[in-house]
């Protein structure tokens, strides 16, 4: 039932959160687990009502996304609570990296810190406290690989049954971190979308009753877990917006996301209003973002996906047109790399920072060199590049290993020339 303001118990439960507003018409709902519009079919977003929110405040708060929850849809106790606690990962100041590719000034948002080590724990932590709220007993999720893996840790720490749905073929390390916290793990036949549109006939089943889907019908929570990552790299520069950062895309929430945390801490006044450019990263294999960009076009043209970057395999995404006209309004663009120049820049990331980086890392750092080799991006701008996940994650995209074996004598290692 639409409304113009969420009820007095979901206030309290939702922190600032009043109410689920659609992103197209505006039209507002009670604070539900509710994704879609239900007149125009738009995606749904939490609607805040802020309250007064300094840099001192946040600064005092817990070493976690917690710090940030006057700004996100959670309750005041959230850090009490049992859950993962996931944030503050490090923003590294890469200067070697930077020199190699001719930038001034370039950070690495390093989210492979994370308890599940993917930036994946952030969504998912939002989504768990909508979950109990709800009365939910199950959490869920259609996965790629990351989303399985946090929903499952999640679940486990704050004792809900978990069933999560991945595309088979998927990573051998991530299908063991999704099934290693004693939930279900089911592999669909096909890719993510297909997976994905599993997830939306079972949660109109009675099968599905009782059952949280992070990504569906707590999706418009889930998604403002990714905000917190704008809020971090303020915050770790010093209270400032970088000048340009390169996302990786998915679905496109979480570049959609970043967006709208920085635009919130500067109508909070936490940051002076500056402007910032938005890069999008795609693999070339699943670009149908890219590809839109290159064409001129708003309308997102599914593909089937075929990359190493598995976890952003997904064809269809839901928040592509909404990448496009962001890229156009901050003066960003959408780009893609292939596989051979995701490998490469997953092994330049790492010699040059000591950072291992998980395909979709490869993808933003790919991009990234693409972006400054063809003159699109200012070398001269604060610059930040995020990697989303851990390397070993997606060992068998890289390949590298023991350079020499040896018998255990010097006279061996000078033989081998390691000298």
């Amino acid at each position: 039932m639409a409304i113009t303001a969420a009820e007095p118990t979901s206030v309290r439960a939702f922190g600032p959160g009043t109410a689920l507003s659609c992103r197209e018409c505006g039209r507002r709902y009670e604070l539900t687990p509710k994704f879609a519009c239900e007149f125009c079919f738009g995606p749904l977003e939490v609607a805040y009502e802020f309250g007064d929110v300094t840099r001192a405040d946040i600064e005092s708060g817990p070493n976690s996304i917690w710090r940030y929850r006057s700004l996100l849809p959670v309750p005041d106790n959230v850090a009490e609570l049992p859950n993962m606690a996931p944030g503050l990962t490090p923003l590294v100041k890469a200067d070697r990296l930077a020199a190699e590719l001719g930038i001034d000034s370039l950070y690495v948002k390093d989210d492979s810190g994370n308890p599940t080590h993917s930036f994946k724990d952030r969504v998912v932590a939002i989504a768990v406290e909508a979950a109990r709220t709800f009365g939910f007993t199950t959490l869920s999720c259609s996965s790629t690989g990351n989303l399985a893996g946090a929903v499952g840790a999640a679940a486990a720490r704050a004792g809900f049954d978990s069933c999560v749905f991945i595309p088979a073929g998927l990573e051998e390390a991530k299908v063991v971190m999704a099934a290693v916290y004693g939930g279900k793990v089911v592999a669909i036949d096909g890719n993510y979308d297909d997976v994905n549109r599993f997830c939306s006939e079972l949660i109109g089943d009675p099968a599905g009753e009782g059952w949280g889907f992070v990504n569906v019908n707590l999706r418009p929570y889930y998604g403002e877990g990714s905000k917190t990552l704008a809020y971090e790299i303020a915050e770790q520069l010093g209270w400032q917006l970088p000048e340009q950062i390169v996302v990786p895309i998915a679905s496109g929430s979480q570049l959609t996301k970043i967006d709208k945390g920085f635009r919130e801490l500067v109508e909070l006044g936490l940051v002076e209003d500056r402007p910032y450019r938005i890069f999008g990263a795609q693999a070339t294999g699943c670009s149908p973002v890219a590809q839109a960009w290159e064409k001129g076009i708003d309308v997102i043209q599914p593909v089937k996906p075929d990359t190493i970057a598995k976890s952003l395999a997904i064809g269809n995404p839901a928040d592509g047109p909404y990448v496009l006209d962001i890229a156009q309004r901050t003066g960003g663009s959408v780009e893609h790399v292939g596989d051979d120049e995701i490998v490469d820049a997953i092994k330049l990331l790492a010699r040059t920072e000591g950072v291992f980086a998980e395909t979709a890392g490869g993808v933003t750092t790919g991009v990234l060199r693409k972006l400054v080799r063809e003159g699109r991006l200012d070398p001269k701008a604060r610059t930040v590049v995020l990697n989303t996940g851990d390397g070993l994650k997606t060992l068998n995209a890289v390949d590298a290993g023991v350079t020499a074996t040896i018998k255990p004598s010097l006279s061996a290692f000078a033989d081998a020339g390691l000298v």
